[in-house]
C-alpha cells in the first residue's frame, strides 16, 4: 500500500536561529534512524519545524488532501506554544500521534546548563502540547520513550498499521450479493451512519449479475485458477468439476469487485438463484488475497475483515472471517470451536490446506460444493465483532488463545479453529453476550487489542476489551458507564 507519514515537530523563534537549525538537524536525524530501523512498516517523512499558527495549519491541510498520508505524527524538541497549534489540530483529519520523547538519551551531568536546558526541552514542550490536543477532545495516541529504543519504535509501528485500517475504512466500498440471511438482527446496520462515521460504501448487486458474469468467464481464466490452486492447496477429491465451478465463481466476483473498486463481498445462502455451489473455495481463496467476506449477508464483519487484513503483516495478515460454533465444556478444559458452513480464510491454517467436495445440508445448492479444509495454528489471538447499538456503533474486542483442536473431528468437512476465550470459556461467553458481541467476527493472529482500540479510537466509536482480568460485574458496570456517555455525545 502506497502510505506513508508525516512528522511535525514543534519550536518556536524565540530561542533564535542557532537552536531551530539544531532542532531541524536533529529531527531530520530522528527521521532517518526510523526509517532504517526495519521495524517500521511505512515511511516516515520530516515535514519540517513549525514555528508559528500559519505553517502548522499550512501543513495539516496538505495532509488532509494528500492521499498517501494516512497520519500525523508530533513532537516538540523545545517548547512550542500550544495556541498556535489550535487552528491546525482543530481541522486535522488524519490519524494524530503525539511521540514525547527527547534527543538526549540521559542528562549530561557535567554539561548541563541554561543553554542545554533552552535546546533540550521536550519535557516542558510535550506537556504545552499535550495539553491543548486533550483541550479540544482530538483522539490521539500517545507514545512516550527514547527514540531510539526497540519497544518504543515497535509501539510507533503498531499505531502506524492502526492507521492504515482508518485509511482503508475511509475508502472501502463492499459489494452485497443479494440481502443479508432473513430475520438475523445482528448482521442488520444504518448504512448512512456507517458511511458518515467510518467511510464504507455499502451497496448491492444482484446475484443475476454475477451469475451473467460468471457465464462470461473463460476456460483458460479456469485453468490459469486452476494451477494456482494445485500449487497452493491438495486436491482431495475427484470431483474437479466442483473445483472448476469455484474457480469460475472467484473469477467473477473478482472482475465485479475490481471494475467497481471493492475490497469486500457478502453473500447469503439463502439467494443463490442460478448458481449451482455456493462459493466456498471460492471466498476462502479471494480472502487470502486480502479481501474482506462476510457470510449471510453480514456487511459489517465483511469490511472489517477488510480492514484488519490491511493492518496485519504485509498489509494481508493471518485475520479470517469466524464464526462460534460450538463448545467443549469438559470442566476444566473448556474450548470454543470457530468454523463456518465453507468460508474461513486459508491464512489460519496450521498446515496445507486440502479441497474436499461434500454436501452442504443449508441453503439452494443444486450440487456439492468444493472447500479447503484444515485446522487452525495455535497461538495468541483476538475476535472483534462490530456491532450497532442504534445511534452507535461498538467495536468490541476479546483476547483468545488459540490451540490445536484437542480431536480429529474427521467427518467435519470444513476449515476449523480451536481455542479458549479471555479469561475462560464460561466467563468469556458470558461478557461477549453481556457486550452484545455477533456471532461473526473477525478472528486475528496479527492485529492486536491495543490496534483495535487505536483504530475504534481514531474513529470515535465505542471500545468494549474483553481480556484476562475481565469480570462480567465489571464489564457490566463499564458498559453503563459507556451507554450514558455515549448517549452525551
Amino acid at each position: 500500500m502506497n502510505k506513508n507519514f508525516w512528522l511535525l515537530v514543534g519550536s518556536q523563534t524565540l530561542y533564535g536561529d542557532d537552536v531551530l537549525r539544531t532542532v531541524d538537524e536533529r529531527a531530520a536525524e530522528m527521521v532517518e534512524y526510523l526509517n532504517n530501523s526495519g521495524i517500521l512498516p511505512y515511511g516516515l517523512i520530516y515535514k519540517g519545524t513549525a514555528k508559528s499558527n500559519e505553517e502548522i495549519s499550512s501543513v495539516v491541510r496538505e495532509a488532509n488532501y494528500d492521499r498517501e498520508c494516512a497520519g500525523i505524527i508530533t513532537w516538540c524538541h523545545t517548547f512550542s506554544p500550544s495556541k498556535m497549534w489550535i487552528n491546525g489540530l482543530a481541522s486535522l483529519q488524519k490519524p494524530y500521534c503525539h511521540l514525547a520523547t527527547q534527543y538526549n538519551r540521559e542528562i549530561p551531568n557535567s554539561e548541563i546548563d541554561m543553554d542545554f536546558m533552552n535546546l533540550n526541552q521536550a519535557a516542558h514542550g510535550d506537556r504545552e502540547h499535550g495539553f491543548i490536543a486533550a483541550r479540544l477532545r482530538i483522539p490521539r495516541k500517545v507514545i512516550a520513550g527514547y527514540w531510539k529504543d526497540e519497544n518504543v519504535i515497535s509501539r510507533l509501528a503498531s499505531w502506524m498499521r492502526a492507521a492504515i485500517g482508518v485509511a482503508v475504512s475511509k475508502e472501502l466500498k463492499v459489494m452485497r450479493f443479494g440481502d443479508n440471511m432473513r430475520e438475523v438482527a445482528v448482521t442488520e446496520g444504518d448504512k448512512v451512519e456507517t458511511q458518515a462515521k467510518l467511510g464504507w460504501q455499502v451497496n448491492t448487486w444482484a446475484v443475476g449479475d454475477l451469475v451473467k458474469e460468471m457465464g462470461e468467464v473463460t476456460d483458460s481464466e479456469i485453468d490459469a485458477l486452476m494451477a494456482e490452486y494445485s500449487s497452493k492447496y491438495d486436491f482431495a477429491t475427484e470431483n474437479v468439476e466442483a473445483i472448476r465451478y469455484q474457480a469460475r465463481e472467484e473469477i467473477a466476483i473478482e472482475k465485479m469487485m475490481c471494475r467497481e473498486g471493492c475490497l469486500a463481498f457478502s453473500n447469503t445462502f439463502q439467494d443463490l438463484y442460478g448458481m449451482e455451489q455456493l462459493p466456498g473455495l471460492a471466498s476462502q481463496h479471494l480472502m487470502s488475497k486480502g479481501y474482506g467476506y462476510g457470510g449471510e449477508g453480514d456487511w459489517k464483519v465483511a469490511a472489517m475483515t477488510a480492514i484488519m487484513k490491511a493492518m496485519g503483516e504485509n498489509g494481508n495478515g493471518a485475520s479470517a472471517f469466524m464464526e462460534d460454533y460450538t463448545y467443549h465444556l469438559e470442566s476444566g478444559n473448556e474450548y470454543s470451536l470457530g468454523a463456518h458452513m465453507l468460508e474461513v480464510c486459508p491464512s489460519l491454517s496450521a498446515g496445507r490446506p486440502r479441497i474436499e467436495t461434500h454436501h452442504l445440508g443449508i441453503g439452494m445448492n443444486e450440487k456439492d460444493p468444493a472447500r479447503l479444509v484444515f485446522e487452525g495454528k495455535a497461538g495468541k489471538a483476538i475476535v472483534v465483532s462490530l456491532v450497532d447499538m442504534g445511534g452507535r456503533l461498538r467495536l468490541i474486542c476479546q483476547d483468545i488463545e488459540c490451540v490445536k483442536p484437542i480431536m480429529d473431528m474427521p467427518n467435519l468437512p470444513v476449515a476449523r479453529v480451536m481455542w479458549r476465550p479471555m479469561p475462560d470459556l464460561l466467563t468469556g461467553v458470558e461478557c461477549w453476550i453481556t457486550a452484545g458481541g455477533a456471532h461473526h467476527t473477525v478472528l486475528s493472529y496479527d492485529v492486536s487489542a491495543e490496534q483495535m482500540r487505536d483504530f475504534a479510537n481514531m474513529m470515535q466509536i465505542e471500545f468494549v476489551h474483553i481480556g484476562k482480568d475481565t469480570t462480567v460485574e465489571s464489564l457490566e458496570e463499564k458498559l453503563m458507564i459507556a451507554d450514558l456517555v455515549w448517549k452525551l455525545k
